[in-house]
């Protein structure tokens, strides 16, 4: 039986969110939960998580699994918040520990914070099954975006994140700590070799004026159409091409804010004697692009 899936879309932050369930036990995985963050004020809010909390209640489906597909630069993750609210087993691929090597440094966070991705419930390897009530689902690592960025497949469908956007879109910028080029060539061939009926669905979506979000695609879509990776565009014409992309890139918005929580599973820095919680913003600490865009693409 073909999983249910439901789409959930932040229009602020392009993030496509997504509730998987099995239509024969009622439970379910959350993909990619957005916590809204307000940047000006420094103010969290829960409205896109709760939406995701309400569909799961009418629709009497158990939150077994969150999932995320990497530490996300460009959102702050819904999953302790889910967690605490639902129930269920937060799960990134074991990679992530390298990811929190590299942002503990950049942060200064002390001994205090373990790069061990024990702040995760389950680390998932490359090709990794487990059940999301009586459907089996596979872990797919497929870096390249970060070197810890993992896809899940349930039956016919292929959650992607950020590894392949729609194709009139292309793919994700690799220049993130530990990113690559050619790495991600080579993962996107892995997810291309799937079926040509395989749907892909994306974690983003940053749409042209010519057409509203969108986040569902195909194998075959892919092929013939993406504007990064489609049949006949060869390793080393994709890598010059990502390459020069991301040198004009400026860093995504978020980053700064979004990491230091994401690679917490979600949670809050811990508070301090007076009861709040502090971001750190490390000054002149990462590379900024000549006069460049935002575009996380």
């Amino acid at each position: 039986m073909s999983p249910s899936i439901q789409p959930f879309f932040d229009p602020v932050t392009g993030t496509v969110s997504y509730v998987l369930s099995d239509p024969v036990s009622r439970m379910a995985a959350v993909i990619d939960p957005v916590l809204d963050y307000a940047p000006a004020s420094g103010r969290t809010d829960t409205s896109s998580a709760d939406r995701i909390l309400g569909y799961l209640h009418d629709q009497q489906l158990t939150q077994q699994w969150i999932l995320e597909t990497h530490a996300h630069a460009d959102h702050l993750s819904a999953a302790a918040y889910l967690r605490q609210r639902a129930g269920g087993h937060i799960a990134i691929g074991a990679s992530i520990r390298q990811v929190q090597g590299v942002f503990k440094k950049l942060y200064n966070l002390g001994a205090d914070f373990q790069a061990d991705g024990s702040q995760f419930d389950q680390l998932f390897a490359d090709g990794d099954t487990f059940m999301i009530g009586t459907l089996q689902a596979r872990a797919l690592f497929v870096p390249g975006h970060t070197p810890a960025d993992m896809a899940y497949q349930a039956g016919d469908a292929v959650f992607t994140g950020d590894t392949l956007f729609m194709p009139d879109v292309g793919t994700a910028r690799t220049d993130f700590p530990g990113g690559d080029a050619r790495t991600l060539y080579r993962s996107i061939q892995r997810l291309l070799a799937l079926p040509d009926a395989t749907r892909l669905f994306a974690c983003h979506d940053y749409p042209p004026d010519t057409r509203p979000a969108a986040w569902e695609s195909s194998v075959a879509q892919h092929k013939a159409h993406n504007i990064h990776v489609r049949d006949g565009i060869t390793e080393d014409a994709f890598v010059a091409l990502r390459q020069a992309r991301d040198a004009t890139l400026d860093a995504p918005t978020l980053i700064l804010p979004a990491l230091q929580v994401n690679i917490r599973a979600g949670q809050l820095p811990p508070a301090e004697d007076n009861g709040t919680s502090y971001l750190k913003i490390p000054l002149n600490a990462l590379s900024s692009a000549p006069a460049g865009t935002q575009a996380p693409r």
